[in-house]
């Protein structure tokens, strides 16, 4: 198609995507309370006033100011129709893209899909589930006398950081993988580098977290260093059967092959042998001179 045609097709594509997350946002405006009460539930809430005699290892969620209530909730609404709504849009875009791929770069890219959807919601899910004992560790440090409001904006922020660190860092295992089917890093490599993969995995767990406990860093980068082990289990099984099906596969461009000088017989010649050999050959030498013979020929031959 000419370039115009490209545009409208885009343009088309993206205006469906756009409805369908209008219309996913709409209808989560009549489970607002609902996905409200979902969201608060990791934060351990304050039942006997505001938490003094538990040492403020709970807090009371408030709104800071007039329009926080509305703004919250078209937030919520806004993300739920996001999130929802992600295989109608994510189909729009692949329907666009797709068509100038070529077969086996969409069955890849099938298979990136499929690995990558579980992969994120596992960790997604592992975020939301040790998120109370990170809040409880961290309003656990509140002094004795002293109280925790929490602004419901800031916890939404706090939560939906979680989950997007903990999803996106749970898809670096699947990047490997599939840079070691493209053949730019071998499973030998990889497995060189676990010494700083696993140091800097867990660097990683206790900066990207948004929390200041060890609680949040080890449950970000224990699984991490676990998917990493397993892609480097694939990629060097991945490699052994790349060697069996082309061993000049793992070649440099300016590095030589090993070279078969064993003859092969030719189709309709028939090897000569030793019995049809000259008698001067047949005895191994020409002339009275010692002669070097292979296959039935001397060296001269």
């Amino acid at each position: 198609m000419p370039l115009v045609e490209h545009l409208r097709e885009l343009r088309n594509r993206l205006a469906k995507g756009m409805l369908a997350i209008t219309v996913v946002t709409i209808a989560a405006v009549f489970y607002s309370q609902q996905l409200m009460t979902f969201l608060m539930d990791p934060v351990p809430r304050c039942t006997d006033g505001l938490g003094e005699s538990t040492g403020g290892a709970c807090a009371v969620i408030a709104y800071t100011d007039l329009l926080s209530p509305f703004t919250t909730t078209v937030k919520v609404c806004l993300m739920a129709g996001i999130v929802i709504s992600s295989p109608v849009w994510l189909y729009q875009l692949w329907a666009f893209v797709a068509p100038g791929l070529h077969k086996n770069e969409r069955k890849y890219t099938y298979w990136f899909v499929a690995a990558a959807v579980p992969l994120f919601l596992g960790g997604a899910w592992l975020a939301y589930t040790i998120m109370p004992i990170s809040m409880r560790v961290l309003l656990g440090i509140t002094p004795e006398g002293s109280a925790n409001i929490l602004p419901m904006d800031k916890i939404l922020d706090f939560i939906v950081r979680m989950i997007l660190i903990f999803g996106g860092a749970f898809e670096l295992p699947l990047v490997l993988v599939m840079l070691n089917l493209a053949g730019a890093v071998t499973g030998r490599r990889m497995a060189g580098w676990w010494r700083g993969v696993v140091m800097g995995v867990f660097v990683f767990g206790a900066v990207a977290t948004p929390t200041t406990d060890p609680v949040g860093m080890i449950a970000l980068a224990g699984p991490i260093v676990v998917l990493y082990f397993m892609a480097v289990g694939f990629s060097l099984l991945n490699d052994k059967r790349r060697r069996r099906a082309d061993p000049d596969a793992e070649l440099d461009d300016d590095e030589a092959s090993p070279l078969d000088l064993t003859p092969e017989p030719v189709d309709g010649i028939e090897p000569v042998t030793a019995a049809r050999a000259l008698p001067q050959q047949a005895s191994g030498t020409v002339d009275g001179t010692p002669s070097t013979r292979y296959n039935g020929y001397d060296d001269v031959t």
